[in-house]
């Protein structure tokens, strides 16, 4: 039975659609993807920008990657039992709209500053990193390697403690050889790379 709080909460959420809709001319909510990325949001902040240690920054990701990382979370292969839900309903409101939109989106870097001694240890420990993440860890699109720079620091280093586990994409053979670097490096100096990259601009 329909009572008088549902059917004023049914015609604001109505009204809120419809002024939407009738916006004149094309602005961010006007982006077929925006829509789509507000559960992403709760997390990883606004437009993908993440302020915790914990959340990646996402605005600036490139599509693919976007993609290939959302797929791998619907299929378990990349394991997580928070993002698997709402991975399988990026695929169903259409994940290339999502990343898209959040490709399209203006980084904004962490603003988690790391102490500067260890900013330093994790440059130059950083050397073995960069035949793959580049010099400055940016990244290489086109091989669908992420860019390391300006992510939070406790993100970071959580990830590559679980590519050294191999609880990250567990039995993926394109990681392999990376791992296998990761298993030798001490788990300390993680945390001295992951201030380093985060302190990249």
């Amino acid at each position: 039975m329909l009572t008088t709080r549902s059917l004023w909460g049914a015609a604001t959420v109505l009204t809120v659609i419809l002024m939407l809709a009738g916006r004149g001319g094309a602005g961010p909510l006007d982006e077929p993807g925006f829509i789509k990325q507000l559960n992403c949001s709760a997390c990883h902040g606004a437009a993908g920008n993440s302020r915790s240690d914990s959340m990646p920054i996402i605005a600036g990701t490139d599509p693919a990657y976007f993609k290939k990382q959302v797929e791998a979370y619907a299929a378990g292969k990349r394991l997580s039992p928070e993002m698997e839900p709402y991975s399988k309903q990026i695929l169903q409101l259409g994940v290339d709209e999502a990343a898209r939109y959040f490709a399209a989106q203006k980084m904004e870097p962490t603003p988690i500053k790391p102490p500067a001694a260890a900013v330093q240890r994790g440059k130059a420990a950083s050397v073995q990193c960069a035949a793959c993440h580049g010099a400055e860890g940016k990244g290489n699109p086109a091989q669908l390697i992420p860019s390391l720079a300006g992510q939070p620091p406790g993100f970071l280093k959580e990830q590559m403690l679980l590519f050294k586990q191999d609880k990250r994409n567990p039995g993926d053979a394109a990681l392999k050889a990376m791992k296998a670097i990761m298993t030798t490096i001490p788990d300390d100096t993680f945390t001295d790379l992951a201030a380093y990259y985060s302190s990249v601009r």
